[in-house]
């Protein structure tokens, strides 16, 4: 990289320098990640902001603060990092090896009841590819281009995204073994329900008990499915719950609520399709992910 007011090249060295300095935000920090002391880290530092003209780095009390200029420039090096350690692999391995970050998005409760066994299975067969997992409720984190893959659950994914429908998602009502053995014999409508908030005002299990047990008002009010679950699980009350998070010490209060199923779906951006990174974790996912009866 030629820097066109001082003609300083930019060596790997000098990205690494950086990239350390950002991940540490010390000088402590940066020299236990290079191996070196301290007083070396500080004047290479000096050195290479002399040569390049420009500031890297702004003092505070927080660290060392990158500029512009330095955010920019660790992100180049944790690029050639990972090519590096690509390069490395294929050579270990004899052959091409996938490599590069994806970006993955779903809910807390599809990353921890399908994702991660799904993911134990196969990501050790990709040491050069790196993961980043997000949990969040909407699309619109794949559809601002800041995630390449998503698993949602829906009947209804939006057109403009595409993917595959990796099969149906039922719920049940569902409590502990210990409260449905403390409260056997009462009715739904007098045990205490624990349910999603505002936050997913339309899901199957909301619609399902409005629409079956509309005198109900939950005790406990959460901002996941997950959370609900583990309120569950805890023998706080009942709610209706995914099939995949079932297991355990929950009990079953009756069958499938009919009518309210859902659909997971594998999705990602048209212009992914051309990133073999993207692609193959896609591939992955379809094989391995398994939703409880398939």
């Amino acid at each position: 990289m030629l820097n066109a007011a001082t003609h300083y090249r930019l060596d790997y060295n000098d990205l690494s320098l950086i990239l350390a300095l950002v991940r540490g935000a010390t000088l402590a920090r940066a020299a236990a990640l290079l191996r070196v002391d301290v007083s070396t880290v500080f004047r290479a530092v000096r050195r290479l902001e002399a040569a390049l003209g420009q500031t890297l780095f702004e003092k505070s009390r927080a660290g060392y603060l990158p500029t512009s200029l330095a955010s920019h420039l660790a992100q180049q090096a944790e690029r050639a990092e990972q090519a590096l350690e690509a390069a490395r692999i294929g050579v270990e391995q004899g052959g091409e090896v996938i490599s590069g970050t994806v970006r993955l998005t779903c809910t807390d409760s599809v990353l921890q009841g399908l994702l991660l066994p799904a993911l134990a299975q196969f990501m050790p067969d990709y040491p050069a590819l790196t993961l980043e997992l997000s949990t969040s409720n909407d699309f619109a984190n794949l559809s601002r281009r800041d995630a390449d893959i998503a698993l949602r659950l829906t009947k209804t994914p939006p057109e403009h995204l595409v993917g595959r429908c990796l099969g149906s998602v039922t719920y049940r009502v569902c409590a502990s073994a210990d409260f449905a053995r403390r409260h056997a014999g009462r009715d739904l409508a007098d045990l205490a329900w624990i349910a999603p908030d505002d936050f997913l005002p339309d899901h199957p299990t909301v619609a399902w008990r409005r629409a079956h047990l509309p005198g109900v008002r939950p005790s406990y009010r959460c901002n996941s499915m997950l959370s609900v679950t583990e309120l569950v699980r805890a023998g706080l009350g009942v709610a209706a719950l995914p099939d995949f998070l079932l297991g355990g010490d929950l009990q079953p209060l009756g069958p499938v609520l009919a009518g309210h199923d859902t659909a997971l779906w594998l999705l990602t951006r048209p212009d992914c399709r051309a990133l073999r990174s993207v692609v193959t974790l896609f591939d992955e996912l379809g094989k391995h992910l398994r939703l409880p009866g398939r």
